[in-house]
């Protein structure tokens, strides 16, 4: 007999998910903000993005849904070139060409409705949400189901209508899930919709409420199938209305990200969930920042934009915007200084004169280090895919390790400026071998960390958690690589 897992009680919201920290979108939202009303007005690139983003959705819905599979280099050139049938080869898909194009049109149409909705600020009913379902699967004939005997079997699929049968999956180690039984699901889509409605007047964090609709939603699972298509939308919506992006869950990150998170979230731990939704939003945060606002258009409208933005520059960089731009980032530097040097005194401490460690720093108001490890920034930034906006002032950090036997190894961690907005600052790193047998074999490497990227539009230290534990990654990557090699 089949173990039964009941995800499914009467839905409420709790102080678990009241109290969730939302600091990986927090620390980097205030740029965004910034930033998008300028590329709103201006950038083609923005546009570009936004097409991009949504056909992403609409294809990776549907393959975490096992829908279909479609290549992954296929994947990309849709996403780049648009829907067309000639981009689909044979064997580029599991499901006929035609039917793939069929959903995936329905997909991308069900995000258009999104954005008009918001457009529109219709409400969250559940009118709104049966016309979501019916949308999402109009190309969609079965579902899967059991018959008397527990055999799967294909029903026909209900569409704009809640379930009217049990959909209770079993997973493949055994266990049944038990969702919503049909006869309360009207009662518990009202009871969601009051508690959204109730979050929203209160001003709850929309990371923490697209969050909780969605493992609502999936517990309830009011639909015979189609469910997760829709509640992905509706916390589309949710973030989108607050001037975020949708909500995409990429192929990859479904089993180990999503599914865990949404599982730990039924276990009355909704922290992991919130921070994925977090970093999906600043996935593609990241990526709008370093989006140019002027594109290469005609020689006259490009000059008229460039003479405009050297007028706006003026209004821009008033000495009030400067300071505070300024003392942010001394900040941040004093964050970094205080955890760089406390370790080094933990590792004094724990080490014999077998390495002695030392760190060098250039401050972010020192104007004659501006130029130092310029190079091994910029190898770093293109490692990583960003623009380094060299014109603005940075600051340094050198850590280094010096072996008994001769070896020299330094870390350089820099905090600089990301993409083509000023309020934007990247932490990131490289490391260096220092030869000291004076044949000029130095090497540098950029270490395959990803940048820490924040806002300094407002006070630092409460991103300083999130800061410390960037260079607490950084070191442990630093000495790993140093261990292998000594």
């Amino acid at each position: 007999m089949s173990e039964i897992n009941r995800i499914w009680r009467h839905i409420s919201f709790s102080d678990e998910w009241a109290y969730a920290d939302t600091s990986v979108l927090d620390e980097i939202a205030p740029s965004w903000f910034s930033r998008r009303e300028v590329l709103l007005e201006n950038s083609k690139e923005y546009q570009d993005f936004m097409n991009r983003l949504k056909r992403r959705h609409a294809i990776e819905t549907g393959v975490v849904e096992r829908m279909y599979d479609i290549e992954k280099g296929v994947t990309e050139t849709l996403i780049n070139e648009g829907f067309l049938s000639s981009l689909i080869s044979h064997g580029d898909t599991n499901i006929e060409k035609k039917k793939l194009l069929s959903h995936l049109d329905d997909h991308l149409e069900a995000v258009d409705f999104i954005f008009d909705v918001v457009k529109e600020n219709r409400p969250l009913t559940k009118g709104f949400i049966l016309e979501l379902h019916q949308l999402t699967t109009r190309h969609q004939e079965f579902a899967e189901g059991r018959g008397q005997f527990g055999n799967k079997t294909k029903i026909a699929l209900i569409k704009g209508k809640f379930k009217e049968r049990e959909n209770n999956p079993t997973r493949p180690d055994g266990i049944v899930v038990k969702y919503c039984p049909p006869d309360h699901v009207e009662a518990e889509m009202d009871n969601l919709i009051k508690i959204y409605e109730g979050l929203i007047e209160q001003k709850v964090h929309p990371l923490i409420v697209a969050s909780w609709v969605h493992h609502a939603f999936t517990t309830i699972h009011p639909f015979q199938d189609g469910n997760g298509r829709v509640v992905r939308l509706i916390a589309s919506l949710i973030l989108i209305k607050a001037n975020y992006f949708p909500v995409t869950v990429l192929r990859e990150e479904a089993k180990e990200k999503y599914i865990k998170s949404l599982e730990e979230s039924d276990a009355g731990s909704p922290q992991r969930l919130v921070t994925y939704f977090g970093e999906i939003q600043r996935r593609n945060i990241e990526e709008v920042l370093n989006l140019r606002e002027v594109s290469q258009t005609s020689l006259d409208e490009v000059t008229n934009i460039f003479k405009q933005k050297l007028l706006d520059k003026g209004k821009h960089e008033q000495a009030q915007h400067k300071q505070l731009l300024a003392d942010r980032r001394l900040q941040i530097y004093t964050i970094c200084n205080e955890f760089l040097n406390s370790y080094k005194d933990q590792l004094e401490t724990g080490f014999d004169d077998s390495v002695t460690f030392y760190i060098g720093s250039g401050r972010p108001d020192d104007s004659t280090r501006q130029h130092y490890y310029y190079h091994q920034i910029v190898r770093y930034a293109n490692q990583h895919n960003y623009f380094f906006n060299r014109n603005l002032p940075k600051s340094y950090f050198i850590f280094g390790f010096n072996l008994r036997d001769g070896q020299k190894y330094e870390l350089g961690i820099s905090i600089h400026h990301y993409g083509y907005d000023d309020s934007t600052i990247a932490i990131g790193a490289f490391l260096e071998y220092k030869s000291t047998s004076g044949d000029d074999t130095d090497s540098t490497a950029p270490l395959s960390i990803k940048p820490h990227i924040i806002s300094i539009t407002d006070d630092a230290k409460p991103k300083e958690k999130n800061i410390k534990a960037h260079l607490e990654s950084i070191l442990t990557v630093t000495i790993a690589q140093i261990a292998s090699e000594v």
